[in-house]
């Protein structure tokens, strides 16, 4: 049985009292007994970026622009943005004004809305790389379905991943040792070192004719490690080969998506992907997600029985429009890259005032944060346990998002509290010198 309670609001602070979580706690202790984990997946503090997990909230009770309330009333600057979907701020008006007036008018119909035609038509003509857009609802969908139609298309099993890839959590995309996964599931997977274009001539030219796709990120954005960009030359490199060998060639841009291009992270980095996915952004949290792709693969995606119960839902198609009309309208990526660089460089420069080494890697709208003072994760979880505790809201090992409502007064803000945790976290160890 639910209750209902109004918490006190604390606002985002510095020095006084840390945040208690006390009302997270119960809630999490109704949920397990009812959902699996309590809160399953990504979310959650079962996949090891809530460390430690009495640090973090579980569960919010409100969100606008960059801002979150958990169940305790703890306001939040929020870094994560929903794992990436918001990426103009929590309710924006502008999304959320047509995502309403769609809603007066239909949803999901026995015969999908014109405003399916119309989404599509805004994404082929905003994508650099596509000719037509194809929806789902998670970025998992879409990978799948561009696995499944570079099969169709070249009549070849074998797919060439990156080391440390994430492309969702079908069985295909997982490995071996995980649960449920089994051998067939992942039997005609080969994996190749990310920036190495000679090893992927070297699958190619070792399975030749067997392989249907290269499936990649536009760079390495993957969790526990450092970001990595790709080297110069590289995807050129990729593409030349995919040509060669007659392999397709699979973008999955599902988390830098509109972040770093509005027409794709592909054209940010200077080729053409043959498939390319996006979810996350596309939106502004509203659910649905696309594959894009090239006209010569059309045949090959209308082949395949692949649909869903909600997939031509209007209310997302008319959300991203507007998602995607207002990211042009301010420039969203240039928008995200001086943010995300202004944040970065603030929080560098805190660390090192306290004689610490912060690594900040990847894109600046989608950056990575490592505290490298040892050689263990354990002290970087201690700083980003003392910056929850302060109303900033990172995880420990995940990458993290810019989004639009983010203002140079929360950057500030931010690195002002971000000197305060390394304060205490150099403190705490005098072993640092």
């Amino acid at each position: 049985m639910s209750t209902t309670t109004t918490p006190t609001v604390t606002t985002v602070g510095g020095t006084g009292a840390l945040y208690t979580y006390e009302a997270s706690r119960a809630a999490m202790d109704r949920a397990l007994a009812v959902v699996p984990s309590g809160i399953y997946g990504h979310q959650g503090p079962s996949e090891g970026c809530y460390v430690p997990v009495t640090s973090f909230p579980l569960f919010s009770a409100r969100a606008e622009g960059t801002r979150f309330w958990d169940l305790d009333g703890n306001e939040f600057i929020d870094y994560m943005c929903g794992y990436g979907p918001n990426v103009l701020g929590y309710r924006d008006k502008d999304v959320d004004a047509a995502a309403a007036k769609q809603a007066s008018l239909e949803d999901v119909v026995t015969i999908p809305s014109r405003t399916m035609v119309d989404f599509a038509e805004k994404l082929v003509d905003t994508v650099a790389s596509a000719d037509w857009a194809f929806f789902a609802k998670n970025g998992g969908d879409t990978t799948t379905l561009a696995v499944m139609t570079a099969r169709a298309a070249t009549h070849r099993k074998k797919i060439v991943f990156v080391s440390g890839y994430y492309h969702g959590v079908a069985p295909w995309a997982q490995k071996l040792d995980y649960p449920g996964v089994l051998e067939e599931d992942v039997a005609n997977n080969l994996v190749v070192p990310w920036n190495d274009v000679a090893a992927v001539e070297k699958v190619f030219s070792e399975n030749r004719g067997e392989v249907a796709a290269f499936i990649a990120q536009p760079y390495m954005h993957g969790n526990f490690v450092d970001n990595e960009l790709p080297a110069a030359g590289y995807w050129q490199g990729i593409r030349r080969l995919c040509d060669q060998y007659g392999v397709v060639l699979i973008v999955d841009d599902v988390r830098a998506g509109w972040r770093l291009d509005l027409a794709g992270s592909d054209h940010h980095y200077g080729f053409e992907a043959d498939l390319i996915c996006f979810c996350k952004a596309i939106a502004n949290g509203y659910n649905v997600s696309a594959l894009c792709g090239k006209a010569a693969l059309k045949d090959a995606v209308s082949s395949l029985t692949y649909t869903g119960s909600y997939w031509m839902s209007a209310v997302p198609f008319a959300a991203g429009i507007a998602t995607i009309d207002k990211l042009a309208k301010i420039d969203g990526p240039a928008l995200f890259a001086d943010l995300g660089t202004r944040l970065t460089t603030g929080l560098v420069s805190a660390a090192a005032d306290h004689g610490l080494h912060l690594v900040a890697s990847g894109e600046p709208a989608l950056f990575y944060l490592r505290l490298a003072d040892d050689s263990s994760l354990l002290l970087h979880q201690e700083w980003v346990a003392q910056m929850m505790q302060r109303g900033i809201f990172l995880t420990s090992h995940h990458n993290h998002f810019i989004n639009a409502s983010l203002t140079y007064e929360d950057i500030a803000r931010t690195v002002e509290i971000a000197h305060e945790a390394f304060g205490v976290v150099k403190a705490a160890h005098p072993e640092l010198g």
